[in-house]
């Protein structure tokens, strides 16, 4: 099938050598300039994408997928109401937990914290606190031995190390002829765990959940019961219809509300990057129009001549437009293949950089992830991809439209 003679000109005019060296050059910046837009764009996106699945991974690790807590703060017949969640057919698994306000002295140390009473057998279903041990076992957590494993940074305050002894003070007090007397109790650190995340690493111990109910003198109740679902993204919808399963007074919440500041800062950022590095693809888009009017100067008599073989205005229009387009596909494929190509080794090439330059992004000291993650999503390269050749074509409509307004005559005149 013959070509459109508009398509074979345009492409004609892209591939041809130019008497103008400049414009070649302006051509060359715009392909360029758009490639880079792109491959930043992509590049950026997915770095956003995986410091969203990093914090998420590293927050469900220890947080739950849904919590249900007592109105009162207690829970009883815990199981019976574990039965019950169990029951929705996108819950995977439960377990108990008795959580409160604790405060640790070591000698002359006293730091607060939150302390956690687990079942470490049913703990591991709804969370992943055995892959963060880096001292200990999860294991030695048993009832009555009164163990504790506590998070790195709060073990680094108080100074203490596995087998080290520690004093917890619990809130509630005991009431005796004298007043109220703080309850103390010592403990045994069996464990020590490390998150990533300074929140838990700092402010979080856990102990058994029997020794949490001898603690806080709760018996046989509990704080709550945490689930884990199939879906963690469809938490808040399951959370809704859990209310139809559970036959008692109990908070239903989802990871989104309990860490809901988190997910809204980096997805805001991530918008806000998007929008920023669209308007650099924009801007080198539209260097496109520099060249296209360059191009139409330089073409007039070939517009003259073709004018006066009988194409019409649009036709030349379309020249203009298939010339323009194709130095804009040029330059996306360019960007899109290297943008892709960065984003899938992006945890090979900042190190490399690292090296060279002797410096290191992403200090443990002062962020909550060191290394920089990446997480391609295609949606993502077929959005860019979609904006960058949206404002290519754009660009090319103004150029083109005064090329179709050459008059031959005048084009001619001097020729």
């Amino acid at each position: 099938m013959a070509l459109p003679y508009e398509l074979l000109i345009g492409l004609r005019y892209t591939r041809a050598k130019r008497r103008n060296h400049f414009i070649s050059f302006i051509s060359m910046i715009s392909m360029l300039g758009i490639g880079l837009g792109v491959a930043a764009l992509i590049v950026v996106l997915s770095v956003m994408n995986g410091f969203q699945k990093e914090l998420r991974t590293r927050i469900l690790g220890v947080a739950s997928h849904i919590q249900i807590t007592g109105v009162n703060g207690e829970l009883e017949n815990w199981p019976a109401l574990a039965a019950q969640a169990m029951n929705h057919p996108e819950v995977k698994a439960s377990a108990p937990f008795v959580q409160s306000q604790a405060m640790f002295t070591v000698e002359n140390g006293v730091k607060g914290a939150l302390i956690r009473g687990i079942l470490p057998d049913q703990e591991d279903r709804v969370a992943d606190f055995r892959a963060t041990i880096k001292s200990g076992s999860l294991d030695d957590l048993r009832p009555g031995e009164f163990g504790v494993v506590l998070g790195a940074d709060l073990a680094r305050s108080l100074r203490v190390f596995t087998g080290d002894k520690v004093t917890v003070i619990a809130p509630q007090g005991t009431v005796t002829p004298a007043g109220v007397v703080p309850r103390l109790k010592s403990f045994r650190v069996v464990g020590i765990f490390e998150v990533g995340m300074f929140e838990y690493d700092s402010g979080l111990a856990l102990i058994h959940l029997a020794d949490a109910q001898t603690l806080y003198q709760m018996g046989d109740r509990v704080t709550g019961v945490r689930l884990k679902v199939d879906d963690l993204f469809q938490a808040p919808r399951i959370t809704r219809e859990l209310a139809r399963f559970i036959d008692a007074d109990a908070y239903l919440s989802d990871w989104t509300k309990s860490h809901a500041n988190f997910f809204r800062a980096v997805q805001i950022e991530k918008n806000m990057m998007f929008i920023i590095l669209s308007l650099i693809v924009a801007v080198a888009a539209f260097n496109l129009v520099s060249t296209l009017v360059m191009a139409v100067t330089d073409k007039q008599a070939d517009i003259a001549i073709l004018r006066t073989l009988g194409a019409r205005p649009r036709s030349i229009m379309a020249i203009f437009v298939v010339q323009g387009a194709l130095v804009g596909f040029i330059g996306l494929g360019l960007g899109i293949v290297g943008g892709v190509a960065l984003a899938l080794n992006i945890d090979v090439v900042v190190p490399f950089i690292e090296r060279i330059l002797g410096v290191h992004f992403l200090s443990k000291e002062v962020y909550y992830i060191s290394d920089l993650p990446s997480e391609l999503q295609w949606s993502d390269v077929w959005g860019v991809t979609l904006i960058a050749f949206v404002l290519a074509l754009l660009a090319t409509l103004y150029p083109s439209w005064r090329a179709s307004r050459v008059n031959p005559a005048e084009a001619l005149r001097y020729e």
